[in-house]
């Protein structure tokens, strides 16, 4: 498995897809960032110094926050790396020469699922630190002890969120012979999390609780937690829920309040705008990290298996 980890690796950082797409992703990202900055900067004697820094990645100006890019582009660079991972060696006729060397079938569907999982640890780090530094630069206010937490949190559950599209291209890439198949399926379940997903949970909502604006506080709320709920059957609103509350140390609830919760549950109100500690936002966005890492080992697992039953012809 090393020898296919480094050769893999090798390739990855070789080729013109890694260098197009790095290079795509840092002038994005570096430019959204600087205009979080001037955002900051223009209000940032109302801001508490403690919470100042890490908004640099939840800050939208122009552009999109920096949040907001990841779990939209993260997707996009998941399935690139691995949706012909396998289904193109197959179809150079490499795959058979591959195994008929001594290594065991397994050492190479988990040496290319380790050098593709490698690759976005080393992007996303690269970024994220070229992110705070240019906001450090920027901003001029160094980050505290649990802001640098919270970014190296929000680190962990962006590669665990890009390793599931990874997990999920590598899975079709094993199902589909085609590399246009294999790319057009997960990239149609992106649009599918992304463009209508909260329209189907906003049908489901309507469904299940039709409101009106006749209708009492406590109905409201339960059409929202429904819609809420709903939505997060998506993994990129599963990603951009949890790593908004972790990069948001004044948010203390799982969906956000609106007006019809804090009418229903009065008890948030006295301590609204007072931040939660590190070790709070973990306990809200725990069951979330645990249902991503799933999502990446039933996607992997599963071609995983498929991969070592199949049976592999020499062409």
């Amino acid at each position: 498995m090393r020898a296919v980890f480094w050769k893999e690796l090798a390739d990855y950082f070789g080729s013109w897809r890694f260098f197009i797409l790095i290079f795509l992703i840092c002038l994005v990202t570096l430019y959204a960032t600087w205009a979080a900055a001037e955002a900051i900067l223009d209000d940032v004697t109302d801001a508490p110094t403690e919470s100042v820094f890490i908004r640099i990645f939840t800050t939208g100006g122009t552009v999109p926050s920096f949040l907001e890019f990841i779990a939209f582009f993260g997707p996009f660079i998941g399935i690139l790396f691995g949706f012909d991972a396998i289904n193109s060696e197959r179809n150079r006729g490499t795959l058979s020469r591959l195994l008929s060397q001594p290594l065991f079938r397994d050492s190479v569907i988990n040496g290319k699922f380790l050098a593709g999982l490698s690759t976005i640890a080393i992007m996303l780090a690269a970024i994220i630190v070229s992110v705070c530094g240019l906001g450090l630069a920027t901003i001029g206010i160094s980050p505290s002890s649990e802001e640098i937490t919270r970014i190296l949190l929000f680190y962990i559950m962006s590669v665990l969120y890009v390793g599931f599209w990874l997990g999920l291209g590598i899975l079709f890439s094993v199902l589909f012979k085609r590399a246009i198949v294999s790319v057009l399926v997960p990239f149609g379940l992106w649009i599918l999390f992304v463009v209508f997903m909260t329209m189907i949970a906003g049908v489901v909502a309507d469904t299940m609780e039709p409101v009106d604006r006749y209708s009492e506080a406590e109905e409201v709320a339960h059409h929202e937690d429904i819609e809420d709920n709903t939505v997060l059957i998506s993994p990129v609103h599963l990603f951009k829920e949890a790593a908004g509350i972790v990069l948001d140390p004044e948010r203390r609830t799982v969906h956000g309040l609106t007006g019809a919760r804090m009418e229903v549950d009065q008890r948030y109100l006295p301590d609204l705008l007072s931040p939660v500690s590190l070790r709070q936002s973990v306990v809200l966005v725990w069951p979330h990290i645990i249902t991503l890492m799933g999502l990446t080992v039933i996607c992997f697992g599963i071609s995983y298996v498929r991969f070592m039953r199949e049976e592999i012809r020499s062409t």
